[in-house]
């Protein structure tokens, strides 16, 4: 039976579309051609010629000086020191699915590699930035093909995956096909998935200090196979622990700053402070906004102030300040913390952080960075009260645990339509400015409530007072 037009049209638009994709590729194909032909026979060999591999002492220092076996890994001592369970189950392979966090440099991706050659097995490594949905399916493939007892599945940076790609690891991570090991250096509880999250064992590593980074870095100074030995620089050590202490804990920093300055200076030459001062001057500080860092350092900002600490409060201001913070955030905070933890103690704090606020709204960075200090040390130096704080908790505890009172009718509203409503025989309203103190005895809710307690701070001690001469006095009037 012969196809009609109407069945022939998918298949000539399909034929159409296979024609146009091929004349494409053969323009593209002519066009280089013609670009080939018209080149110098310089740039020809040049062009023909295989790549090089990059020889070993050409790659980064960070990656010549990295690890091959748990024993050579630096720090980390609360999960790979003595008596802990990871080395042995590395050991006997029979280590499970794993999530590393940690900030950047602390060898999570060297935790990965000397895992899997302890344990004997094959690293699969895939990066989430660069990777996509089809290069993780044929990673999986491959994981599954060698068999979770043989291989692991290394996923850098898993917290880019999105949830849909992170989901396409939990049928191969439940059933045991594929053993995973992520890496990421933000908080895996807010950006891996929880059903993933709960079928990993989450490990998070430290920072490493000076002294590991020191360490590090003299016998990378003095390595002639894999560091820099071959140059005969030498350094004292409290110089190497300068360039420690600005690796911040990183200490792949760290050999890029140490590989950087000796590249730069002769054979035999001897590393001094000049050289490290242009990397003081450079020096980035750590901290990344709407992240952990970000919360921690706010955190540590406020606690300082309230615990009467002038000078750790203006350090982590100026940690913020420096890592880029917005002037506004912390000037919010600096509000709230005046009548959170000043309150009634010294009421003009209120005042000052709403002039902090206005300032780094009109003047901007950097001059209200003057502002935010200024109003920071105030705070920090005032007597302290959170009675306002206390008072409105309980408050709102009465609302929610006792019966709701109704409003006592001699203070009810008896204007407009509600002075028609009004009974004869009610309470009239006592107007407090016609007594002593204003104090009348007249009842401002039915059920008396103790809720605001004053502290004996600041300008609160005389606060006291006042509530006790008009507690006298009101419990007088109504005797």
């Amino acid at each position: 039976m012969e196809a009609g037009p109407k069945a022939m049209a998918p298949a000539m638009v399909r034929l159409g579309r296979f024609l146009k994709s091929l004349s494409q590729r053969l323009l593209q194909l002519l066009l280089r051609a013609w670009i080939f032909f018209e080149m110098e026979d310089d740039e020809k060999d040049l062009l023909l010629k295989e790549p090089e591999k990059v020889s070993e002492n050409r790659r980064p220092l960070a990656e010549r000086m990295r690890p091959c076996t748990i024993l050579e890994v630096l720090g980390q001592e609360h999960i790979l020191g003595e008596g802990c369970l990871l080395p042995n189950l590395i050991k006997e392979n029979r280590l499970g699915n794993l999530i590393l966090a940690g900030p950047p440099g602390s060898g999570k991706t060297t935790l990965a590699t000397v895992f899997a050659a302890d344990s004997g097995c094959k690293l699969l490594k895939i990066n989430a930035v660069t990777s996509n949905v089809a290069e993780l399916r044929d990673a999986l493939k491959l994981a599954r093909y060698y068999g979770s007892a043989n291989c692991y599945l290394f996923i850098d940076e898993i917290h880019r995956f999105n949830k849909a790609q992170q989901d396409l690891l939990l049928p191969d991570v439940e059933s045991g096909d594929a053993r995973l090991i992520g890496a990421t250096t933000h908080n895996p509880r807010y950006y891996v998935i929880a059903p993933l999250l709960s079928r990993c064992h989450l490990f998070t590593l430290e920072p490493l200090s000076v002294s590991v980074i020191e360490d590090a870095l003299l016998v990378a100074l003095n390595d002639e196979e894999r560091g820099l030995g071959s140059r005969s620089c030498v350094a004292d050590k409290g110089i190497l622990g300068q360039i420690a202490l600005l690796a911040e804990g990183d200490l792949r920093r760290g050999y890029n700053f140490l590989e950087t300055i000796v590249e730069a200076l002769p054979v035999g030459a001897k590393l001094t402070d000049k050289e490290v001062a242009v990397f003081s001057r450079e020096r980035n500080i750590r901290y990344d906004r709407d992240e952990d860092e970000h919360y921690d350092t706010a955190s540590a900002f406020i606690k300082s102030m309230r615990g009467n600490d002038p000078d750790a409060a203006l350090y982590w201001l100026a940690k913020m300040l420096v890592g880029g913070e917005d002037p506004r955030f912390i000037a919010r905070r600096l509000v709230i913390f005046a009548s959170e933890d000043v309150g009634l103690a010294d009421s003009r704090a209120l005042l000052l952080a709403d002039a902090a606020f206005r300032a780094c709204e009109i003047i901007g960075l950097p001059e209200c960075e003057l502002n935010l200090a200024h109003i920071t040390l105030f705070l920090a130096t005032c007597p302290k009260s959170n009675s306002s704080t206390l008072a409105l908790g309980k408050a709102k505890q009465a609302l929610r645990e006792k019966p709701l009172q109704s409003i006592p009718s001699s203070i009810r509203d008896r204007h407009g339509r509600n002075k028609k409503n009004r009974n004869a025989n009610e309470k009239s309203y006592l107007y407090s400015h016609d007594y002593p103190e204003n104090v009348s005895g007249q009842d401002y809710l039915d059920e008396q409530l103790e809720l605001y307690s004053p502290k004996k701070s600041g300008a609160e001690v005389a606060i006291g007072e006042r509530l006790s001469l008009w507690k006298s006095m009101r419990k007088d009037l109504q005797s």
